[in-house]
């Protein structure tokens, strides 16, 4: 196996458990968009560009879903008195 596919590998392993995770913590959120960023730049150097951009937009929402979730543990501390 070369580097290239054990990156590849590694990542969308990576993809896998935090998005099976997701319910349990905004933190594998946070790891699921870190992954799907390894598996956009996997793509590309793989010159799969079509899976490296959808991978890429992926990384984008779960950021996203990552910074709501955030700020809502944010404002519901602060709304408890913590």
């Amino acid at each position: 196996m070369s580097a290239l596919s054990a990156f590849g590998l590694f990542a969308v392993t990576a993809m896998v458990v935090c998005y099976s995770f997701e319910h349990r913590s905004r933190w594998f959120v946070l790891g699921f968009a870190a992954s799907c960023l390894l598996g956009s730049i996997y793509g590309f150097l793989q010159g799969a560009w079509p899976f490296g951009l959808v991978e890429a937009l992926w990384s984008a929402i779960a950021l996203r879903k990552w910074w709501l979730r955030s700020a809502g543990a944010t404002a519901a501390t602060k709304s408890q008195g913590v």
